[in-house]
């Protein structure tokens, strides 16, 4: 997708926040994610950036702001490039980058990073395994967290370790077609349809 094509920063949050209404609260595939969500703690950024080093400078600014903000302001932030990672092995390589830059900020143990892209693949999975989907999202994202929400949320989850096993088996039972009616796309290819 060529600048000229991308989708404008209200056509990403829109899409953002269908997905997040849908899969990641709709089919609680992070029982955590609610509480915050409706409370407006969920800061979603569009990066800009025309290059690595810019979405880089985006991810600085973004981590001191999360640091700095008031957890009940902001609880946690996406950080979305609609146009910069197209292929999922290199976004994967950007996640080791920014957990670089979480030792860098000296914010190892208060801030951590995960990721989410329209192309997600776990390892020793076939590309169309509907695993993969638990960590597929509209758009290649990095969602910042706060390590202090994520140890309240895991202490008040009974079995924290079984939630990916449980959205394996939540979306083994919606398949593919469940998650087409969802309003939500199979890959970057199926948005660009």
């Amino acid at each position: 997708m060529s600048d000229l094509t991308a989708p404008t920063a209200a056509t990403v949050i829109a899409a953002t926040r269908h997905w997040l209404e849908q899969a990641v609260i709709g089919l609680n595939l992070c029982p955590f994610a609610k509480a915050v969500y409706v409370k407006d703690q969920v800061r979603i950024v569009v990066s800009e950036a025309k290059h690595l080093d810019g979405f880089l400078e985006d991810l600085d600014r973004e981590l001191d702001f999360l640091a700095a903000a008031d957890p009940e302001q902001v609880d946690t932030t996406l950080l979305i490039h609609p146009t910069l990672f197209p292929d999922f092995a290199v976004f994967n390589e950007v996640l080791e980058i920014a957990d670089e830059a979480v030792e860098e900020h000296a914010l190892e143990g208060i801030l951590q990073v995960a990721s989410f892209h329209p192309d997600f693949q776990f390892a020793d999975t076939a590309v169309d395994d509907i695993s993969n989907y638990t960590n597929r999202a509209p758009y290649p994202t990095l969602h910042l967290l706060r390590e202090d929400s994520i140890a309240r949320a895991v202490a008040a989850f009974p079995e924290p370790a079984a939630i990916f096993e449980r959205n394996i088996a939540t979306l083994e039972k919606i398949g593919l077609a469940g998650w087409l009616a969802l309003g939500l796309s199979a890959s970057r290819a199926g948005q660009e349809q």
